[in-house]
């Protein structure tokens, strides 16, 4: 930093206290009403952010009841990702445009009829349509509640509270398969949906009554439809593309051919921004190194955090035994450091306006998590993976609320609707990638070690030979990597002269199970790395303690 520059940043921590005397002023709230502010946005981004993790092990209960088939109940989930991961970035920019107020009541109001409509659904039709109007409304909440945050308080301030915001992402990924599971047999699946309502009332009402209609005119005044309409063009076959490669080979057109259609759409989309009057996402946003580096690292970090949410999941409730609710109590360590490392590190951020190392350790921390869940087998002891968890969660934590903070710092405020949905968009696609990644591995190498595994636990091999043999309907049956009990299902498909045999069987096939799940933590190694490596090139700079300064529009 230059002389004069230090001189300059110098003056404007002097100044704070008169500033943000001033800028309350301007935007006529307490302290008392910016926290109101502060917990109804909380409040609703909690249920969006609990709305993409509640449902799953309801799911099967909902498919029954409704009478749907295995191609709908894919699509009730998908459809839910596709219209929320679209619609941020677009929703960002018409903040940016028309201020924070009016969109964010529009999509809390969204969010909460199409619960209220999911939840009385009579069909599956109903309940895939009502479920992507959740995503519309759910989309715009979570980017523009952290630009609400923005509009509250200058980036030196920030910090004391965008910690809050990672830990209510992440007790909502880890705590929501446990509440679906519970609120589904306590009660009725139905109630997943209804349970959204009186609570996110409270959070609309605090909003219509003081958030501020705060509007920028130098946003701009032009809507890029074009602009919008070719992204959600990119962006749907490219997210069902990578959906599907969950059940097809990536040389499959509805795998690799949707993802191709949906990269040449991304092609015309950026030739259409560049030329945009007002585009929806500036393309100028990623000259500025700061922004890209920030996107760019969370994209990456992405790949563990959302490993490492899915497929513990899937150990604890395939090889420990454990139901959903019981899984998500031994995520509790994952989840408290979680917690911490994301309050605790926008708190110091605040304090000493410093993050280059802070983000780099933490996501290094990440890595090292992530390499000990590598050594994860059958027998793996409970209290170790909990120290695991514990670090894993430590090194994810900071993520969550440091690169956000960056970003915002670095940009003008009339683009941090569109610069702090960008993040949230790439964050989004960069689990799904890894998600995508990690499904592959999980089960290639699960294909490798089942038959390794069987007779290492004692399997004749002319037993393990006939495993070759199975019919995709028999496969289909035994779902090895399916809750319940798993040899039950191996006498059911095979009978009774297999019956001697079935511990063998089922100490092998967990034993290949944890080995293919401890593999998939490999993609979030490389990822967490590389973020780290990428974090080294930012150029630190220091919290601005005014509203105003950052990259403009114009620059």
């Amino acid at each position: 930093m230059s002389q004069s520059a230090a001189t300059a940043d110098a003056a404007l921590r002097d100044a704070a206290p008169n500033d943000a005397a001033l800028d309350d002023a301007a935007l006529n709230l307490s302290p008392r009403a910016k926290l109101e502010i502060l917990g109804a946005i909380l409040l609703a981004m909690f249920l969006f952010a609990l709305d993409q993790t509640v449902v799953g092990t309801a799911l099967p209960r909902i498919v029954t009841s409704l009478h749907g088939d295995s191609a709908l109940y894919t699509w009730s989930v998908t459809i839910y990702l596709l219209t929320s991961t679209v619609s941020g970035p677009i929703y960002g920019k018409l903040s940016d445009l028309f201020g924070r107020r009016p969109i964010v009541i529009f999509a809390v109001s969204l969010f909460l009829i199409s619960s209220a409509l999911a939840g009385l659904s009579q069909n599956m039709e109903m309940f895939i349509l009502f479920r992507g109007l959740q995503g519309l409304g759910g989309g715009a909440i979570f980017p523009i509640a952290l630009a609400v945050v923005a509009d509250l308080y200058t980036p030196a301030e920030r910090g004391k509270y965008l910690g809050l915001f990672g830990a209510v992402f992440g007790v909502s990924s880890l705590v929501g398969p446990g509440l679906g599971g519970f609120i589904t047999d306590a009660f009725s699946w139905n109630w997943i949906f209804y349970i959204n309502v009186p609570i996110g009332l409270v959070a609309l009402f605090i909003l219509w009554r003081l958030l501020p209609a705060i509007k920028r005119p130098e946003a701009g005044q032009n809507i890029d439809y074009l602009g919008a309409a070719v992204f959600a063009l990119a962006i749907v076959p490219f997210l069902i593309g990578m959906t599907n490669k969950r059940t097809g080979d990536w040389t499959d057109p509805a795998v690799g051919g949707l993802m191709l259609l949906g990269l040449a759409f991304g092609v015309l989309f950026l030739f259409i921004e560049s030329r945009a009057v007002d585009p929806i996402v500036p393309l100028n946003l990623f000259r500025l190194r700061t922004f890209s580096i920030s996107v760019a690292a969370m994209f990456l970090a992405a790949f563990g955090f959302f490993t490492l949410v899915i497929f513990l999941p899937l150990w604890f409730q395939t090889v420990g035994g454990a139901s959903a609710t019981e899984s998500g109590y031994n995520l509790l360590p994952l989840l408290g450091g979680l917690i911490f490392s994301a309050i605790a590190s926008g708190q110091i951020v605040a304090r000493i306006g410093r993050y280059k190392m802070l983000i780099a350790g933490s996501l290094a921390l990440l890595a090292v998590g992530l390499f000990l869940f590598t050594n994860l087998r059958a027998d793996t002891n409970r209290q170790v993976m909990w120290l695991w968890m514990a670090l894993a969660g430590l090194g994810v934590g900071p993520s969550f609320a440091v690169f956000t903070l960056i970003v915002q710092n670095a940009v003008s405020p009339d683009r941090i609707g569109v610069a702090t949905s960008s993040l949230t968009f790439f964050q989004q696609i960069g689990g799904t990638v890894g998600l995508t990644l990690a499904g592959t591995i999980l089960a290639d190498r699960l294909a490798q070690e089942i038959p390794t595994q069987l007779v290492a636990a004692g399997l004749p091999a002319q037993a393990v030979t006939g495993f070759a043999s199975l019919t995709p309907e028999m496969a289909q049956q035994l779902d090895i990597t399916g809750t319940g009990d798993l040899g039950a299902r191996f006498v059911a498909v095979f009978g009774a002269p297999i019956q001697p045999f079935v511990g063998q069987i089922v100490a092998g096939i967990h034993q290949a199970l944890s080995i293919a799940i401890s593999s998939t933590f490999l993609i979030g190694i490389v990822g967490a790395i590389l973020a780290a490596i990428l974090v080294l090139f930012l150029h630190e700079t220091p919290m601005r303690t005014t509203f105003e300064g950052g990259a403009s529009a114009h620059d």
